[in-house]
């Protein structure tokens, strides 16, 4: 009997329904708070990237704080997201576009990589575009592998898919 082998991807994706959902929540609120009724805010969600628009720079951190509280609370890492500069818009507002992460920059899988192989545990670690794969015989060693590289702070936000047992 050939031995069996077992992995598992980690990848960097953002439900974009989920944003689309946070995005829709927060105009709600943010078309019927007080302080922000009149501010000429908005969320949009362009392709991979996000724009909030405000009167000025206060109010667009509060349109911010709005969003980011309802991403949390629809399970979107906010660690997924990378803020651009504030900078002026049309009539006297000012924009600031977010980007989502999707997919695992080939420096962070480098890094990744090299943190699986330095544990001395017997898996493969190989990047396959813009994911890595860890497979191994042993189950619980690619157990020990997902806590491993969880405990690692590589800057972006990681999920655990396609977990496959032979």
């Amino acid at each position: 009997m050939a031995a069996s082998e077992n992995s598992f991807d980690i990848v960097s994706k953002i439900d974009h329904q989920e944003v689309s959902n946070a995005i829709q929540m927060a105009l709600k609120e943010i078309h019927t708070r007080f302080d922000l009724k009149d501010s000429k805010s908005n969320i949009e969600l362009q392709k991979d990237e996000i724009v909030l628009t405000s009167a000025d720079e206060f109010k667009l951190k509060a349109v911010n704080d709005v969003f980011q509280t309802k991403l949390v609370k629809r399970n979107v890492p906010l660690k997924g997201m990378t803020y651009g500069t504030i900078e002026p818009a049309a009539s006297s507002t000012v924009r600031q576009k977010i980007t989502m992460q999707q997919g695992i920059p080939i420096e962070k899988a480098r890094d990744i990589v090299k943190v699986i192989k330095n544990s001395k545990k017997k898996v493969q670690a190989s990047i396959q575009g813009d994911l890595v794969r860890v497979s191994g015989k042993d189950r619980d060693t690619l157990q020990e592998i997902i806590t491993l590289v969880k405990g690692q702070d590589f800057g972006i936000d990681m999920q655990f898919t396609n977990y496959r047992s032979q």
